[in-house]
Formats: C-alpha cells, sequence, structure tokens
C-alpha cells in the first residue's frame, strides 16, 4: 500500500538459514539444543547472581547484565528462526520485523559496553583493590550499567524508525535469517546515504568507547601482573581475568570477522555462518565459560543443586 510516497510492505520473507529439506529437521534440533541451551545458561545466570549471597559483588552484578544482553539478543533472533524451519513459509510481519531489528540492536549494542565497564571492574580489582568497594559502589555500578541501556536504546530506535520510513521496493525477500540493518537497506528504493551514514557513525562510536576502554584496562592489569612478586598472585590475577578475556575476545573476534571482511570477500553463507556464531553460539557459550572457569558459581550451582536435591527427597 501506498502513503506519501512511501511503500509499506506487509510482510517480508526471510530466506533462513538453508533451503535444502533434507537438512531443516536435523539443524532445527541443533540450533534447538543451542538456543535451550543458551536461554536456560543465561536465565540460570541472572537468578543465580540474585539469589545467592557470595555472588553479591560488583563483578557477578556486571555479569548479571551481561547473561541479560545475551538472552535479550539470542531470544530476539532464535525463536523466530526455529519457528521459520517447521513453517511452510519463512515470513514475517512488517511490525514484527521492526521489532526484531529494535530489540537485536538494542541488547547488542548494550554488550559491548557491559563487556568495557566489566573490564575496567577487572582493572579495578586487580589495580586498585584496597579502593575497590569505593570505586565500585553500587550506585556506581547502577549508573555504568544504566548508561548503556539508555545509549542503546536511543540508537536502537534512530535505525530502526530510520530504516522503516524508508521507501521499499515490491521485492521483499530478505537475504538473512533475521531481520538486520544491512540486507533491510538492500531492499530499499529510496536514497540509503542517510541511514548508512547513521549506522557508520554509531558504530564507529561504539568501537571507538567500548574497545579501547577493554584494550587499556588489559594493558594496565598485565603491568600490574608483571610487577608481581609472587607467583601464586600472578596465577590468581590471570585466572580472575581469564574467563572475561575469552568472552570479549569470542565476541569482537566474531563482529570483526562479520563487519572488517572487504565488500568483495562478503558472501550470503559465510555472513549467516557469522552471524549464526554471534546471535546463538556466543550466547550460549557465555555462562558455560563463567561457570566452568569460576569457583564462586560452580560453588553456588552447587549449593542451588543440593537444595533442589533436598527438596526433592
Amino acid at each position: 500500500m501506498k502513503t506519501q510516497n512511501l511503500t509499506v510492505p506487509n510482510e517480508f520473507i526471510l530466506m533462513g538459514i538453508t533451503d535444502r529439506p533434507e537438512l531443516q529437521a536435523p539443524l532445527f534440533g541443533l540450533f534447538l539444543i543451542i538456543y535451550v541451551t543458551s536461554a536456560v545458561g543465561n536465565l540460570g545466570m541472572v537468578i543465580l547472581t540474585k539469589v545467592d549471597s557470595r555472588l553479591q559483588t560488583p563483578m557477578y552484578f556486571l555479569l548479571r547484565h551481561l547473561a541479560l544482553t545475551d538472552l535479550g539478543y539470542s531470544t530476539a533472533v532464535g525463536p523466530k528462526m526455529l519457528a521459520n524451519f517447521i513453517l511452510s513459509q519463512n515470513s514475517i510481519s512488517y511490525y514484527m520485523c521492526a521489532t526484531q531489528l529494535a530489540f537485536f540492536i538494542m541488547f547488542i549494542i548494550s554488550e559491548f559496553f557491559i563487556l568495557a565497564v566489566m573490564s575496567y571492574d577487572r582493572y579495578v580489582a586487580i589495580c586498585q583493590p584496597l579502593l575497590y568497594t569505593v570505586i565500585m559502589s553500587q550506585r556506581v555500578c547502577w549508573i555504568l550499567v544504566a548508561i548503556p541501556y539508555i545509549y542503546s536504546t536511543f540508537v536502537s530506535l534512530i535505525i530502526t524508525v530510520k530504516i522503516f520510513n524508508l521507501s521499499f521496493c515490491g521485492y521483499n525477500v530478505i537475504k538473512h535469517f533475521y531481520c538486520d540493518c544491512l540486507p533491510l537497506i538492500s531492499l530499499v528504493c529510496s536514497n540509503t546515504q542517510e541511514i548508512e551514514l547513521i549506522i557508520l557513525i554509531f558504530a564507529g562510536v561504539n568501537v571507538i568507547l567500548s574497545l579501547p576502554i577493554i584494550l587499556m584496562s588489559y594493558l594496565l592489569i598485565l603491568v600490574a601482573i608483571l610487577r608481581m612478586n609472587s607467583a601464586e598472585g600472578r596465577h590468581k590475577a590471570f585466572s580472575t581475568c581469564g574467563s572475561h578475556l575469552t568472552v570479549v575476545t569470542v565476541f569482537f573476534g566474531a563482529l570483526i570477522f562479520m563487519y572488517a571482511q572487504p565488500e568483495s570477500r562478503h558472501s550470503f553463507d559465510t555472513d549467516k555462518t557469522a552471524s549464526i556464531f554471534y546471535t546463538l553460539v556466543i550466547p550460549m557459550l557465555n555462562p558455560l565459560i563463567y561457570s566452568l572457569r569460576n569457583k564462586d558459581v560452580k560453588y553456588a550451582l552447587q549449593n542451588v543443586w543440593n537444595k533442589l536435591c533436598n527438596i526433592s527427597s
């Protein structure tokens, strides 16, 4: 339908993960396991860091919000992707597509800055241990997570509103398994220079404001660790940062692989693989990395398990 020269499609068709019928069932099973593991792991991390008294510290407060962002953007994509495996037509309504895009952008940008704040937290813990409780007070922690949420919501609304106020062509097939910025922009008939510039500016701001904080924090942490005389102290410092450094490397590595390639090397299959990794696999890995490498989390899990066993018996 036409409204003030604006073409508004009723729905979009998502190309999905694969068009091969024989792969639909095994891929549905695989991604169902991945999404359920991710949802249970991240929701469990949120609950665990909320109820266990040993986990009421700034580090676990930030870990809770990392789990919330992981749960947020994987849920924005996962359930619809799974539904498309068993539906005859991979369609998504115009407004559901806009909603999916808005939530995905909001949570993925939030994760940039939550990871940056977590690296700053580790810097303070290792380099300023005597002032840690003062610097990372509860009020400061809330401010450090509130600002990313407010900023990411603002950016998400700007980009989503801008894209969905453009004029779409009659062709409504999205070459992806979810509504993402670039595949949607490729369907637009009107001038896209403004929205492309907006996305480029915000992408640059996100990286410039988050990655240097992470790199500088870990550079100062490394210097502090190398100055330690005790081998036990160095090992403890490395183990404190190990989980977060692993998560940061995997997250930024996947995004750099996805978006830093030259345009000539981009392919639909490569982009899909990278997107699957950072929208579904990373949210599944994060709670596993923190639970397997963290004694406090393992102890809290064991306590919860023992309590459940006692209740059931």
